[in-house]
């Protein structure tokens, strides 16, 4: 038994088959009849090889869902406090962080966001790994440091998120691990929108097996009502996944980027610089005051009112503290829907407002690469954002699983013919060549390992030719 045994249609008991056409009227075979191998063929060769690779990113993906709700039970006791009756001055506690790591710079304070919740001073810290910053977490009402530990992004992941979120990303192997989540990425759009019209393509008698599973005795047939049904529900989900995995990959992320710069949707930036720059002066903010003169600066507290008087109200933001030349930087960072993303520099030395930077003035690219990028990771939304992630990943899981089973209790088959683009018309044979090369350019591991799948296909075409040949 070969590959191509388990790669055959098949037609269940309960669909009509098709009526024989008319004596010296032959039928002309329709679009879909003609393409329909060929889809189904390059579904089965792409979820046989591929899965494989989606099942990790699925496992991983599953592990990182749940691993929000799961640091806050094992950083507790950094993350929470007791409710007190005032909160300390943010200089002050940030001065008691310094002192219980003399070591490290504050580069940026995180205030609690709620009631109860701890304040995170951020430092460049040269005992954490590059990337990552050493967090001293501070009780904001009595100054009681309740640990340390490291942080990653600007999500602020503590350490076993960050463990998780590196094993989804590229299994801990840098650059060369990354392949592998981008090859998933890749492919996981293609194999989801095949399964779908295949899966809608079918013959049915009750337009409710469509989207509701079978039941009865464990067959086959059964196997497959459940991949389809549970597939076309998660199918939305799914390609919106591959689409945002792929913005941050290495190779088809990079030509999505260089794609939307070139279509006016970079991300703008701000000016964090003393002296003022005029790129962000249509985000209608206005620029005020000069360079600062060295050495003077209002002090962390007095930065945070200035801020909070030019409109960042959110209770969610993040305080960059000011380098060599540059001002304070208060930034939102409640991603929950609606969004509060908007950002202000200030000037150190009397707290003017340098640059404003709105999140409704981001170009409306921009604003649907970060919602894109903020719901795959399980930030936009919060809980219901996580839940989601979590359904969409066992549902993957389960697809897999089930697509294996289907491959499994198929054997022996008869194949799929070979050759089936012969019988594509060629007023779409063409364009879908076309359109397949612009893709595989477009998302190069795609197109490379789309290769070598019709390398295999084409190898296993001459074996079996070969192997006729002798019997004959």
């Amino acid at each position: 038994m070969t590959i191509d045994d388990l790669a055959r249609p098949e037609t269940p008991e309960s669909e009509a088959l098709p009526s024989p056409a008319p004596a010296g009227n032959p039928a002309r075979p329709g679009t879909w009849s003609a393409l329909r191998p060929l889809v189904l063929r390059l579904h089965f060769y792409a979820g046989v090889l591929v899965a494989p690779f989606l099942l990790v990113a699925a496992v991983s993906g599953l592990l990182y869902a749940l691993s929000f709700q799961a640091e806050k039970v094992v950083y507790a006791h950094e993350l929470e406090v007791p409710v007190g009756d005032a909160v300390l001055p943010l200089s002050q506690q940030v001065d008691i962080a310094r002192k219980a790591n003399p070591n490290g710079t504050v580069t940026a304070v995180w205030p609690g966001a709620e009631p109860g919740a701890t304040t995170r001073v951020l430092m460049a810290d040269p005992d954490v790994p590059e990337d990552t910053s050493s967090a001293v977490f501070v009780d904001p009402y009595t100054g009681d440091v309740r640990g340390q530990l490291p942080s990653f992004g600007s999500s602020g992941a503590l350490p076993l998120r960050t463990w998780i979120d590196g094993l989804h990303a590229d299994l801990h192997l840098g650059e060369l691990g990354r392949n592998y989540s981008e090859l998933a990425a890749s492919w996981l759009w293609v194999i989801t929108l095949g399964g779908v019209l295949l899966w809608a393509g079918r013959r049915r008698k009750n337009r409710r097996a469509l989207v509701l599973p079978e039941r009865g005795p464990k067959s086959r047939r059964r196997t497959l009502s459940w991949h389809g049904s549970v597939g076309l529900w998660a199918a939305l989900g799914l390609v919106l996944l591959s689409a945002t995995g792929l913005t941050w990959s290495r190779y088809a992320g990079e030509n999505i980027g260089t794609v939307q710069d070139a279509l006016g949707g970079a991300t703008p930036k701000l000016s964090a610089g003393a002296a003022p720059s005029s790129e962000h002066e249509g985000h209608g903010g206005a620029h005020h005051g000069g360079t600062a003169p060295k050495g003077t600066d209002i002090g962390l507290d007095r930065a945070l009112a200035a801020a909070r008087a030019a409109g960042i109200d959110s209770p969610r933001i993040s305080v960059v503290l000011p380098a060599e030349g540059k001002g304070y930087v208060v930034k939102e960072t409640d991603t929950q829907f609606p969004v509060q993303l908007d950002s202000v520099a200030l000037n150190p030395a009397d707290g003017t407002v340098l640059d404003r930077l709105r999140f409704s003035d981001y170009p409306v690219l921009a604003k649907l690469t970060r919602i894109g990028i903020d719901a795959h990771t399980g930030v936009f939304l919060g809980l219901f954002n996580q839940l989601a992630l979590a359904a969409l990943a066992l549902a993957l899981i389960l697809l897999i699983l089930w697509g294996y089973r289907m491959w499994w209790l198929r054997r022996p088959g008869r194949p799929a013919a070979r050759g089936t683009w012969r019988k594509v018309p060629v007023t779409l044979l063409l364009p879908l060549a076309a359109a397949t090369a612009l893709v595989g350019r477009f998302v190069p591991l795609l197109g490379l390992s789309l290769l070598a799948f019709l390398a295999v296909d084409l190898t296993l075409a001459l074996a079996a030719k070969v192997r006729s040949r002798a019997t004959a």
